[in-house]
């Protein structure tokens, strides 16, 4: 799958190039908006799909963005069309539903604290209605969660929770305090395996422990509001956060306000303050996790040292970019001079849904014996960005607009020749 890691405008700009066509055709008498038009049902006659039926909300329009709006209910509708496209998202703020079709085998049990990285109304309800309807939905466990969340401490939503996209060098502890092992104990290199070695312990979060250098230099967090600099199109803002001295704005803001951060200007310290938010009643061992440390900080000056995170920062210092902007030079984690120490307490986060609606090239849906269901279509992630998982168990950050696109492309194509034709 192509790749869109980050847009010069991120989302708010994504949006806009579709937005736009789309409301120009309104002002044509093309398109017509259903704001507050709620479907709870698809009509299904003759065995084909041939319109909607749902509920109509009370007008709510004064809310901010990402807020839960009012769900009182204040009639109905119903709308039929030679075709019905569903393209409602996934699960990720369906805590329950998640943890009902969680992959136990593959990654350990079920977390029992998680935060969301999706708005609350990425629920899964259509997929609920419209295998009601006859779809068939596949690879429920396939879904995609991080491991590297952080609660955010100026929430747009319930449980509102940010990813921090890390470098390689943070150490990586697991809720013991012990240091999780190969290129899963590197950040950012092995999503997955990193979730086995944080639940295998039957805890539910992990812990960064890092210096201010390394967090001036490798932490980035997701989500537009955190990057104001490519969400508003600002060069000169953007190279001001990103090459002068010292961590961007709300990195910054998140160490200062974030209930997941610990600042210490040593380790007895700092220990003391991540034991204030550990949780499960699990207390950490300042000696076990010094011991750990002092072995790392052993290796950094060694030219031939095997430790597999010390080796994946000095490779990814090898890339000009990497070592500009992304890579902080090698140092002692307990070296004062690149102090205070910082701990972050990681928790999982949810995020993507990988399988869903199952379809054919085509994007049309299919039912469970495998044949097409008439005028019925489905895109994006509520059909797993396309065939019900056509990522897989593992997916990437970036790779999610891309199945949005091409399988949204597929169905207004294929739509466009059943209609005409």
């Amino acid at each position: 799958m192509p790749r869109f890691h980050i847009t010069w405008g991120t989302g708010p700009e994504v949006v806009r190039v579709f937005r736009e066509p789309v409301e120009e055709a309104e002002a044509r008498g093309l398109v017509r908006f259903g704001f507050r038009h709620r479907v709870d049902d698809l009509i299904v006659e003759d065995d084909a799909c041939v319109g909607v039926r749902g509920s109509l909300l009370a007008p709510d329009d004064d809310r901010p963005r990402g807020e839960a709006s009012s769900r009182e209910v204040v009639g109905d509708f119903e709308l039929r069309a030679p075709a019905v496209v569903v393209t409602s998202g996934g699960i990720g703020h369906n805590f329950e539903l998640m943890r009902a079709n969680w992959p136990t085998e593959r990654v350990g049990p079920a977390p029992e604290h998680m935060i969301a990285g999706v708005p609350a109304h990425v629920d899964g309800r259509m997929l609920a209605i419209t295998e009601a309807a006859g779809a068939s939905l596949v690879n429920k466990d396939r879904m995609w969660a991080y491991v590297e969340g952080v609660h955010n401490w100026s929430p747009i939503w319930p449980d509102h929770a940010i990813r921090i996209l890390p470098g390689p060098s943070s150490m990586w502890f697991d809720a013991d305090g012990r240091r999780l092992t190969g290129m899963s104990g590197v950040p950012g290199a092995d999503s997955i395996g990193s979730m086995k070695q944080i639940l295998a312990t039957g805890a539910d979060y992990s812990w960064f422990v890092l210096t201010q250098s390394i967090i001036e230099k490798e932490f980035a967090l997701s989500g537009s509001e955190q990057n104001p600099d490519w969400t508003e199109k600002d060069i000169k803002m953007m190279l001001k956060e990103r090459l002068a001295k010292g961590a961007t704005s709300p990195v910054e803001a998140f160490k200062e306000h974030g209930e997941d951060f610990v600042v210490a200007g040593d380790l007895d310290s700092l220990v003391a303050g991540m034991n204030q938010i550990a949780r499960g009643g699990r207390v950490l061992d300042a000696d076990l996790l010094r011991r750990q440390i002092e072995d790392r900080d052993r290796q950094i000056d060694n030219p031939f040292c095997k430790d597999a995170q010390v080796m994946a920062i000095h490779n990814a210092r090898r890339d000009r970019t990497g070592k500009l902007m992304r890579v902080a030079k090698p140092h002692r984690i307990l070296d004062p001079a690149h102090g205070p120490l910082i701990a972050v307490r990681l928790n999982i986060l949810s995020r993507k849904t990988l399988g869903g609606i199952e379809t054919d090239l085509d994007s049309r849906v299919v039912r469970p014996d495998g044949s097409v269901f008439p005028g019925l279509y489905a895109a994006g992630e509520v059909a797993g960005f396309g065939g019900g998982g056509v990522h897989g168990y593992n997916a990437l950050e970036g790779t999610f607009l891309g199945g949005c696109i091409f399988s949204g492309r597929a169905a207004g194509r294929a739509v466009g020749r059943a209609v005409s034709g």
